[in-house]
């Protein structure tokens, strides 16, 4: 038998190339770190996406797909995988999962989800999640609703935004608002499976539905009258924003409670909408921490 020079570092630097690996993909998960940008040679000519049913939804990326099935309100029709990320994913053995396990290359899922989906050997088809219907919301002090912001990558960074600032759900309107997908759960970044997604019809409507259910709604405008901070009132906050660009739309401007803009002392006077609602949700939940602190009235 031949003894295993100790000089190789090949079977090292392979077990080392392999935890990088694990915490580059994991930074990139949290937004940490930028997605590589797609490179000229990796483009496949002529792909075209799937044809998907309304009622199925592909969704890739471990930590994506490792929140998707520790949701028990998911509904998982198949999960196509490597051996790698199986292991990855820590999942009993396959023919113990409630759901059918298909092991493929990476090759085979690159032909599905197309160059640019960074899918680290995982694809999770399912069922969309229950519909969510606003009277739900009555016990929860804050909501984020958003003015027909289009891009799901955004939509998806507002979403974890959303959930680490303890917000009850995110409302959307149905048209000029991107549905769940893979893109939008990716961006989400788990969020997706932690928090209820509202789309509805008109969203004037929606935010009359939300003054009778004693919430404040604060729509966020660059040239709003006041600072954020001094416009909140009540223990209920639905922060409203609109697209970039366009801003909110006139419609809402005028059904929303109030009109408030964030403070910014330098030389810039908007943000990305994603970081916008990061601010403001901190703001709103600096707010109801000192109502919560406050002393009772007598």
């Amino acid at each position: 038998m031949s003894k295993k020079d100790p000089n190789d570092k090949s079977g090292r630097d392979s077990h080392y190339a392999t935890l990088r690996r694990a915490v580059r993909d994991a930074k990139r998960e949290r937004g940490e770190i930028p997605t590589p940008a797609l490179r000229k040679r990796d483009k496949v000519p002529g792909w075209k996406g799937p044809q998907l049913q309304p009622d199925q939804v592909f969704l890739y990326g471990l930590h994506t797909v490792r929140a998707a099935l520790d949701n028990p309100a998911r509904k998982i029709i198949k999960l196509l995988v490597t051996q790698n990320a199986f292991a990855r994913l820590e999942l009993p053995q396959a023919d113990a999962l409630p759901y059918t396990v298909e092991f493929v290359s990476p090759q085979d899922l690159d032909k599905v989800l197309g160059p640019d989906a960074i899918h680290q050997g995982v694809m999770l088809e399912t069922r969309p999640l229950p519909v969510r219907r606003l009277e739900a919301l009555k016990e929860s002090p804050l909501l984020l609703v958003l003015d027909q912001v289009t891009d799901p990558h955004n939509v998806g960074a507002i979403m974890r935004s959303a959930v680490a600032f303890g917000a009850g759900a995110l409302i959307t309107t149905q048209r000029h608002s991107p549905t769940e997908s893979g893109v939008l759960a990716k961006s989400a970044s788990g969020a997706l499976e932690l928090i209820p997604h509202i789309q509805v019809t008109n969203l004037a409507d929606a935010l009359q539905e939300l003054h009778s259910l004693g919430f404040q709604t604060i729509g966020l405008d660059s040239e709003g009258p006041a600072p954020l901070e001094g416009r909140f009132a009540g223990e209920k906050v639905a922060l409203v924003l609109g697209s970039e660009g366009k801003g909110l739309r006139q419609k809402t401007r005028e059904t929303v409670s109030a009109l408030a803009r964030l403070d910014m002392p330098g030389a810039i006077k908007s943000l990305n909408v994603s970081n916008a609602a990061a601010v403001a949700l901190y703001a709103a939940r600096a707010h109801l921490a000192r109502l919560k602190a406050a002393p009772p009235k007598c």
